[in-house]
């Protein structure tokens, strides 16, 4: 993927993959596995750094993660 915007902080290439990753928060989020934190990392396809953005998580998606694992 190319974005305008987006550049390597290490080799400035313009080349990037985007994934999601999803964590635990505290103690009850992690007995009942619904995840707490929302991140999405971009990672640049020439050296493959990889930064992370934090992201929102709604209820509704904490709700589906508790009942599909």
């Amino acid at each position: 993927m190319r974005h305008k915007k987006w550049e390597c902080t290490k080799c400035k290439d313009l080349d990037f993959t985007v994934g999601e990753m999803r964590v635990a928060g505290g103690f009850w989020s992690k007995i009942f596995d619904v995840q707490g934190s929302k991140y999405s990392a971009v990672t640049c396809d020439n050296c493959r750094y990889t930064e992370f953005y934090k992201g929102s998580t709604s209820g509704l998606g904490n709700v589906f993660d508790f009942f599909s694992s």
